[in-house]
């Protein structure tokens, strides 16, 4: 297939990969892809998780050393033996996870390994605050840059990196899922510093599984899958679907279907899985009302810091309650650590999948089988055609890739692993499951592979409380949506009556007049709202 045709703005190519082979034992994860990089540009690499993509990064950034083909950075042919042999050929990356010192101020962070320094060869700390913060206002960016990076929130931490990747002038920026952490305000910033790296003649490479920033960004897309190139296009004669179509490889019809399963009724009759009356925690979250029924998914909606992670924890015991009661089956219930959940099977799969969930060095079995094993405690060890039987069934129902129990879990991609903790937990066989961002960080066909599992666990009778900061997932799953603000419930929605316009402008704007809520509206805003009967 021909390139797409390059932007206006971008000048020629800066980085040329041809016939990039990568293979590790097993599996080719790289397959003869091509990928082409101008100056001047945002090039966006698209693909589900295990397609490749970061697989590419790293051998364009010296991390793997390619097994076929090459790489040529402005005209000059390279082999990096590591990241020092990419960054003296003009490449820099900025990771998710922010790769600071937090401890240090924010110019020694932007400035570190290349401090200005005396005739004596100490450092001169005026000149190093004085160039950070040169650096920094090139990029817009205004700092008191003897703050202590930590003082700072995630958005700053990165485009503090971004200095710091420029310092030296780099050719070519790699920002690698930059925004995963960051709220919409965040990311208008963070955006504006990359349209002027790129209006500078800094070639962008940008990688995300948010679509609309996607568009937002990107001149040109490059999609891979199945570690094989599919194509290059310009983001503007590349509609959205076909896009989705690209990475998958199917259409995303089932989503349509998926969303059928909010439409469905729910009998509310009988007593709730879970009632929580009043629960809450000083400081922290006040109080709230929710209730779950058998066969409910319940969406809890709102912005980063809105109280909805915290409220989660309380109703699971990984937070004690200082206010309120909670109910399991109409029975009181103390709820003051995890084990008081798990003794009632009630899961929490946690938004940090890495420190709270998986054990990394565990293989894919091992991590699917801890649940039960610490379940039934150490003494019940849990026989071995038992695991196998239960490990096999989940890797078959969530599909789970590679197929191998033996894998060491830190080898999957992100979404894989997602789907490791999601068996974890339905391995234990909740009666309530509670899953906190389960899609956060991962591609769009993972992701409609979760929430297919979802609703079709929810129409089998289990209930299911489910947090996204993706509204149209929470509206696609949820019958009903309880809308977070500042740390309190602001009201419940019924999510087949409403869209997502309607779902951000009740989360943005607390209505005081019950006739001015948007359409599904099922309570006031008062601090405690009675649930829907």
């Amino acid at each position: 297939m021909p390139p797409a045709p390059a932007p206006a703005h971008a000048s020629a190519p800066i980085v040329e990969m041809r016939g990039i082979t990568i293979e590790f034992p097993g599996v080719r994860a790289l397959d003869r892809v091509d990928f082409t990089l101008r100056g001047g540009e945002v090039h966006t690499l698209m693909g589900e998780n295990g397609a490749g993509k970061s697989t590419l990064i790293k051998a364009l950034t010296g991390v793997y050393a390619i097994d076929a083909g090459e790489i040529t950075v402005g005209g000059v042919r390279r082999s990096f033996r590591g990241t020092a042999d990419a960054q003296a050929a003009g490449i820099s990356t900025v990771y998710q996870e922010v790769n600071l010192c937090a401890n240090l101020s924010v110019g020694e962070n932007v400035m570190l390994g290349h401090e200005p320094r005396t005739a004596l060869g100490a450092i001169d700390w005026n000149a190093t605050h004085r160039a950070a913060a040169g650096h920094l206002r090139a990029l817009g960016v205004e700092l008191d840059t003897r703050s202590v990076l930590s003082s700072h929130s995630i958005a700053i931490q990165q485009l503090v990196a971004i200095s710091r990747a420029m310092v030296t002038d780099q050719t070519v920026l790699v920002l690698d899922e930059p925004t995963s952490s960051l709220d919409r305000g965040e990311v208008v910033r963070l955006f504006g510093v990359v349209r002027e790296l790129r209006d500078r003649g800094v070639a962008i490479l940008f990688v995300t599984h948010f679509l609309d920033q996607v568009y937002e960004i990107s001149d040109r897309i490059t999609v891979l899958r199945n570690g094989a190139l599919v194509g290059e296009y310009a983001a503007a004669d590349l509609p959205r679907a076909e896009l989705i179509s690209k990475m998958i490889g199917r259409e995303l019809d089932e989503l349509a279907a998926i969303s059928t399963s909010a439409d469905r009724s729910i009998d509310r009759q009988n007593v709730p899985v879970i009632r929580a009356t009043g629960v809450g925690r000083r400081g922290v979250l006040e109080p709230v009302d929710i209730d779950v029924f058998d066969g409910e998914v319940v969406g809890i909606a709102g912005l980063l810091g809105s109280g909805r992670t915290e409220l989660v924890r309380l109703l699971y015991g990984a937070d004690r309650a200082d206010t309120g009661r909670i109910e399991v089956r109409g029975r009181a219930t103390r709820m003051n650590t995890p084990r008081h959940a798990i003794d009632r099977r009630i899961a929490l799969s946690s938004e940090d999948r890495r420190a709270e969930g998986l054990v990394s060095d565990l293989t894919v079995a091992e991590n699917i089988v801890l649940g039960i094993q610490a379940k039934r405690g150490a003494l019940r060890r849990v026989r071995r055609s038992e695991q196998e039987q239960i490990v096999s069934e989940y890797i078959q129902a969530l599909g789970i890739r590679p197929a191998n129990p033996d894998a060491l879990v830190r080898n999957l991609s992100g979404g894989n692993q997602q789907k490791v903790l999601l068996a974890r937990w339905l391995a234990t066989a909740p009666q309530l499951i509670i899953l906190d961002e389960p899609t956060r960080g991962i591609d769009v066909g993972a992701k409609a592979d979760i929430q297919r599992k979802v609703a079709e666990l929810s129409e089998q009778g289990l209930a299911v409380v489910f947090i996204s900061s993706e509204l149209e997932e929470v509206i696609r799953l949820a019958q009903r949506i309880v809308v977070m603000r500042d740390r309190r419930k602001i009201g419940e929605l019924t999510s087949h009556d409403i869209e997502v316009g309607d779902l951000v402008d009740f989360i943005a704007h607390e209505h005081d007049d019950p006739e001015e809520h948007p359409p599904g509206s099922e309570s006031t805003t008062t601090q405690s709202p009675e649930t829907v009967a």
